[in-house]
């Protein structure tokens, strides 16, 4: 496909698209080939010709899904074709649809066969211009991928605007915008010495809450400039910010899509979280300009070529545009939360999968954030060095194509010369490994072993698998609290630290070891697996007190409250007392968060408890949901007793009245000012409420109230009716803020969180049709209020049944993610266990599901 023009007149309910497309036979084509296939999907076909003649009807088959021409030239020919679409009736919001008077697109990964028929494939590249036409009053911002190459007016109060993109890119990259908009615009001088024109169009009215992502953008294009050498390449890059988007944001060539809650922010609406997620989408979207739109994926089992390497390099300006360590922490935090998860459960399956259903299942948290730590493996291996080398070959090689995994790989092993033959494994096999690890220290030889055994838990279809090549930061620290330099017993010295793990099971033993060490292992997270090592508590507290490696720190005190946790849920289950050690965790805590010199938001971290479901994953089977909540409620009683006093300190000390920054600095200020508040409230002495009320009712930004806001929709009472009442009356006009008022009490563990989730799907705010709300308020609760969605009779899970068949009906891909709530289903004790099962029984047996949720139920109970 040389070039593909396109002249879209939009329309609310008959939008005309006329699709012009340049083809010729690919040479390595079936030879005497003749038929060409068309994807498409809800066009009403108007007209067709080839080389201007138009082809008769029995020229051609058209099905609800295809467009098939009987013959076709060998030599290079023109296909137009003619269709009419309606935007207006596009809930599923693929394709070209409105979302709240806008036109826009969604082609990723299979919607531009909504939009005219075509090979609707990534390894399909062509260049193309793109002619639109609009009412003028309706849609003055009309909007494509690439640069602006002629606009004027036209008869009947109508314009039109034309686009052309220089660079061959995949139909899924596709964007088109028309709408009543308004704009902030921005320059930036790229390392070239060129000028680019940057603009982010919004709502009208909310342009200065779009200065966030301008900065976080600049910063974004300045950072790849110097990290990866690699430097813009148009005259303009527009970002639009619409209200309805299944996705988060979309990384269409020159045209980011994104959703408007990660666009628009203030102090006065949009929390620290807000803010930081802003940044690294924004980001995000804008390094898939290299990797993922200059250089593509061949198809879509290579999706983590481009996702999960974005992902790493967005995590990588995060950590350097923040705190590395707690940028560390909290990714590991979600590939825990989300992507451990699913490799244990049904929905297992490879970074690079061999199969699937519908594609829209495909996009994941294994291929995002497990692609990413892959990525930092390679990284681990080679060397900061090494690895940049690698990635400038990669840029070189492959501009302008749709690559492979091989293609990735081989660029890193010709940059250094080495072999990642092995390492390649972990593309195809699904599951966390295990490392079982043992240390035996000799005090007349001075020496020390470190025995390391990989077990790979079996995952559906795949129950037999091979040792992986897996990289791993060690430390020995001495009993003064000293590093010991790691020597091995062949004379190496280990500068880095990184042990590479590559059979079954391996020992490795160092010499000049002075005292028996504690062991400081997988420093950094530096491969996504499970540890399990026989440390004592007194070794834990230890580590949190003298580990220098910060994020092994952080991972000693959430091992010590984990198995706190798990210990307490345990003793509740015989009926005993459960606290016993908890106090001391406690101790162990506020020892570790008095250490000096300490970043503020690396406090934040260290106070924060796993989540409930990071203990039900631990636990692993007969999860009993209830249970782990009293111990999750009962630890952070004693936490906020323990650390009483200390944490009035802290509370008063971060209570900055300053004005509102959304710096790294700031952020965390308030970050452990909040958390010193939740384990603080968590003691419920009439102070402790007082304190809760006036951080609510004297907030003066959002990441103070919203905080708030949800630990009192947590508690029963007339203070919990004010606070919802006020937050209600101040946002209600506030389409994204309000979504805060919906979550807070979808998240609420009392009892009557599941009568209220329903009242509120009958809210007028609440539209099943909008993505933000269902998120907000039902995804809110089956997947963030593990008490009340498992509840013992089952009425969380019917509840979220009957909420997927209904959406189903209009948008498959939000109905397919909210099943994700069900994934550990089989985990559950026998009550649950049945009652989810006969919840996912009910959607299966439903008529006419999509491929998207069919394919994701079926998973579920093949198990």
């Amino acid at each position: 496909m040389d070039h593909v023009d396109l002249d879209v007149a939009l329309d609310p309910e008959a939008t005309r698209v006329k699709a012009q497309l340049k083809i010729r036979r690919n040479p390595a084509a079936e030879k005497g080939a003749a038929a060409l296939a068309l994807d498409g999907e809800h066009l009403v076909l108007d007209a067709i010709t080839l080389d201007g003649k138009p082809l008769p009807e029995r020229a051609y088959d058209l099905t609800e899904t295809e467009l098939v021409i009987h013959k076709v030239p060998a030599r290079p020919f023109t296909l137009s074709v003619e269709t009419t679409i309606d935007p207006e009736a596009n809930k599923a919001l693929q394709g070209l649809y409105r979302s709240r008077g806008v036109f826009c697109t969604q082609c990723e990964a299979e919607g531009f066969r909504r939009i005219t028929f075509f090979p609707d494939r990534p390894d399909v590249l062509a260049t193309y211009t793109c002619r639109i036409e609009a009412d003028r009053a309706t849609a003055p911002i009309l909007l494509a991928n690439g640069n602006p190459v002629e606009r004027g007016r036209l008869k009947g109060g109508r314009h039109f605007a034309v686009w052309h993109d220089p660079h061959p890119k995949p139909s899924y990259l596709f964007a088109l915008v028309g709408g009543d908009l308004g704009r902030i615009g921005s320059t930036f001088k790229t390392a070239s010495g060129r000028k680019v024109d940057l603009n982010i169009y919004v709502e009208h009215g909310k342009e200065e809450r779009a200065a966030w992502a301008m900065d976080s953008l600049k910063r974004s294009m300045r950072w790849d400039e110097v990290r990866f050498g690699r430097e813009y390449d148009l005259e303009v890059f527009n970002i639009v910010a619409v209200s309805d988007f299944n996705m988060g944001a979309m990384e269409n060539k020159g045209l980011n899509i994104f959703n408007d809650r990660l666009v628009l922010a203030s102090p006065e609406t949009a929390t620290d979280d807000a803010f930081g997620r802003i940044e690294s989408v924004v980001a995000h979207e804008y390094f898939h300009n290299w990797t993922g739109n200059r250089i593509t994926c061949r198809d879509w089992f290579q999706l983590c070529l481009k996702e999960g390497l974005t992902v790493y390099r967005d995590q990588e300006f995060s950590a350097d545009e923040r705190s590395a360590t707690v940028q560390r922490i909290q990714d590991v935090r979600t590939l825990r939360a989300t992507q451990f998860a699913e490799d244990a459960g049904p929905l297992a399956h490879p970074v690079r999968p061999e199969s699937y259903i519908e594609i829209n299942n495909f996009y994941t948290a294994t291929v995002y954030e497990k692609g990413a730590e892959l990525v930092r493996m390679i990284e681990t291996i080679l060397g900061r060095d090494a690895f940049r080398a690698g990635m400038d070959l990669y840029f070189e090689r492959h501009d302008g194509c749709a690559a492979t995994i091989e293609d990735f790989i081989a660029c890193f092993e010709d940059a250094s010369k080495r072999d990642l033959s092995h390492f390649k494994l972990w593309y195809s096999q699904a599951g966390t490994p295990e490392l079982v690890c043992s240390l035996a220290y000799d005090r007349h030889k001075k020496s020390a072993e470190l025995k390391i055994e990989q077990a790979l838990p079996p995952t559906p279809g795949d129950a037999r698998k091979k040792p992986l090549h897996i990289p791993i930061r060690v430390g020995l620290i001495g009993g003064n609290g000293q590093e010991i330099p790691l020597v091995r017993d062949t004379g190496e010295a280990i500068e880095d630290g990184v042990l590479n793990l590559t059979r079954r099971s391996e020992t490795f033993r160092f010499v000049d070891v002075p005292s028996a060490p504690v062991p400081s292992l997988l420093r950094g997270f530096s491969a996504p697996v499970n540890l399990t090592m026989s440390l004592s508590e007194s070794d834990l507290a230890f580590l949190m007190a003298h580990d220098r490696d910060l994020f092994n720190r952080w991972q000693a005190a959430n091992t010590f409250a984990t198995r706190t946790l798990v210990d307490m849920v345990r003793r509740l289950k015989k009926g005993e007392r459960a606290t016993q050690r908890a106090t001391a965790f406690a101790r162990a805590l506020e020892a570790a968060v008095s250490a000096p010199d300490l970043e503020l938001a690396y406090r934040a971290e260290l106070l924060k408890l796993p989540s409930q479901s990071d203990i039900a994953r631990e636990i692993g089977r007969n999860v009993d949901p209830g249970l782990i909540f009293r111990a999750y409620r009962q630890l952070t009683r004693v936490v906020g007793s323990t650390l009483g006093a200390q944490l009035e300190d802290v509370y008063r000390a971060t209570r900055d009245r300053g004005a509102f920054s959304p710096d790294a600095e700031s952020a965390g200020r308030r970050a452990l000012g909040n958390v010193a508040l939740t384990l603080l409230a968590a003691r419920g002495t009439a102070a402790d409420v007082e304190r809760l009320s006036d951080h609510f009712f004297n907030a003066r930004n959002m990441t103070e109230e919203a905080h708030a806001l949800v630990l009192i929709a947590g508690r029963s009472g007339t203070l919990r009716e004010e606070a919802l009442a006020r937050f209600h009356d101040r946002w209600k006009d506030d389409h994204l803020v309000i979504d805060t008022w919906f979550a807070a009490q979808a998240q609420s563990p009392l009892r009557a969180a599941l009568s209220q989730v329903k009242a509120l799907t009958r809210h007028p705010l609440f539209s099943l049709t909008t993505p933000n709300k269902v998120r907000a308020l039902i995804g809110a609760f089956a997947l963030q209020n593990p008490v009340q969605f498992h509840r013992p009779d089952g009425a969380g899970y019917d509840f979220l049944a009957a909420q997927v068949l209904e959406i189903d009906g209009f948008n498959p891909s939000i109905a397919a993610r909210l099943l994700g709530a069900f994934r550990a289903w089989a985990t559950l004790e026998s009550g649950r266990r049945a009652a989810a099962k006969k919840a996912l029984q009910r959607i299966a047996k439903a008529g006419s599901l999509s491929r998207d949720v069919t394919e994701i139920v079926a998973k579920m109970l093949d198990q």
